[in-house]
C-alpha cells in the first residue's frame, strides 16, 4: 500500500530529472538561447526587400519574415513560453565577425552562400538565387562589363561582388578603378550623384535599389553577369549541428508550404514600404526548385 502510494510521487521525480537532464544536454546556440531567453537576428538597412528599415525605423524584408519562422520553430524545441527578439544591425563587413563571435545568432539578409564563407560559418536552405551584374545610367550606354573599361564603379566592400570585379579587372586587364563602399546606399548614390559610373552588385538588390530611386527609368542593368546564379541563406554558426537541424527544419517546412509563395509575392510583386515600390520579379524557375527541395548547397549548379 505504501509503495503505491509512493509511486507517482517516484514518477513525478523521474519526469523532473528527465526534463532537467534535457536542458543541461544543451550545447551551443541553443543553450545560450535557452539560459538567456533571447534571440540576437542580424539585419540590414539597406538590403531591399530582403533586410531594411521601413519608415519606422523597424527592420522589415523577406529575410526578416523567414528568420521569425525560426524564431517560433526555436521557440516551440526549446518548451520556452516567451522568446525575447534582440535586433542588431550588421553590415556587409561586420555580419560574419558578429556571427562568429556570438553576437548574432540568425543573419537575416542578402548574404551570398559559398564555399570559402562556409570555412567561416553555416547557411541554412537558400532563400533567394542572384547573379552578379552591375547598374548604371542609361544616358552612359554601360551594357556590359566590358563596357566599363577605364571607367571608375563602386561595390560594396566585404561581398563577393568586389572581389568578382576586382579578379575580372585583373583577368581582363580593364583600367576598371573599384571603389569600396560601406553599404549599398553608399553605393548607389555614387553612382547617382556621378562619383562612379556603375555599382556592381547582386541584380535583385540593384533592382530595389533604382525603383527606390527619384528617377526610376533613369537606370539600367547590365546585361551580361559576372557569375552564375548564386544562392542566398540565412547564416548562423558554424559548427552547431543541433542548432541548424532546427533551423533547416523551419526554413524547409516553410519554404515547401502554401505559405512561402504569399510571402515571396509580398516582397516581390506588390508595393513594399516605405514608398510603396513594386519590384515586379516574380519568382523564377530555379527558386521554385530550390523551395520544392530546400538544400544549403553553395554551388550554383544544385539549382
Amino acid at each position: 500500500m505504501r509503495l503505491r502510494s509512493l509511486l507517482p510521487v517516484l514518477l513525478a521525480g523521474l519526469a523532473a530529472s528527465a526534463g532537467t537532464a534535457s536542458a543541461q544536454d544543451l550545447t551551443g546556440t541553443l543553450k545560450k538561447i535557452k539560459e538567456t531567453g533571447q534571440i540576437a537576428l542580424g539585419y540590414r538597412d539597406s538590403s531591399v526587400p530582403f533586410s531594411y528599415l521601413d519608415n519606422n525605423q523597424k527592420p522589415v524584408g523577406f529575410a526578416m519574415d523567414i528568420c521569425y519562422k525560426i524564431v517560433d520553430a526555436v521557440k516551440s524545441e526549446l518548451k520556452l513560453d516567451k522568446l525575447e527578439v534582440k535586433l542588431n544591425p550588421v553590415t556587409s563587413a561586420t555580419r560574419i565577425p558578429l556571427i562568429a563571435n556570438g553576437t548574432v545568432d540568425l543573419e537575416c539578409g542578402s548574404t551570398t552562400n559559398n564555399v570559402d564563407r562556409q570555412k567561416q560559418v553555416a547557411f541554412t536552405n537558400t532563400h533567394f538565387l542572384t547573379a552578379n551584374r552591375f547598374v548604371a545610367k542609361k544616358s552612359s550606354g554601360l551594357t556590359k562589363f566590358e563596357d566599363l573599361k577605364g571607367k571608375t564603379v563602386v561595390s560594396t566592400s566585404g561581398t563577393t561582388n568586389i572581389k568578382q570585379i576586382n579578379e575580372y579587372n585583373a583577368d581582363k586587364k580593364l583600367g576598371i578603378t573599384i571603389l569600396p563602399a560601406k553599404d549599398h546606399a553608399e553605393a548607389f548614390l555614387m553612382v547617382e550623384t556621378g562619383r562612379a559610373a556603375a555599382f556592381v552588385m547582386d541584380d535583385v538588390l540593384l533592382a530595389s535599389l533604382a525603383a527606390s530611386s527619384k528617377e526610376p527609368t533613369a537606370y539600367a542593368i547590365s546585361t551580361d553577369a559576372l557569375s552564375k546564379p548564386e544562392p542566398y541563406g540565412i547564416m548562423l554558426r558554424k559548427d552547431d549541428a543541433p542548432f541548424k537541424k532546427v533551423v533547416d527544419g523551419a526554413t524547409a517546412a516553410f519554404y515547401k508550404s502554401a505559405e512561402s509563395g504569399p510571402t515571396y509575392d509580398k516582397w516581390f510583386l506588390k508595393p513594399i514600404p516605405p514608398r510603396d515600390i513594386n519590384l515586379n520579379l516574380p519568382m523564377s524557375d530555379a527558386l521554385k526548385h530550390a523551395f520544392a527541395k530546400p538544400s544549403d548547397s553553395p554551388d550554383p549548379a544544385a539549382y
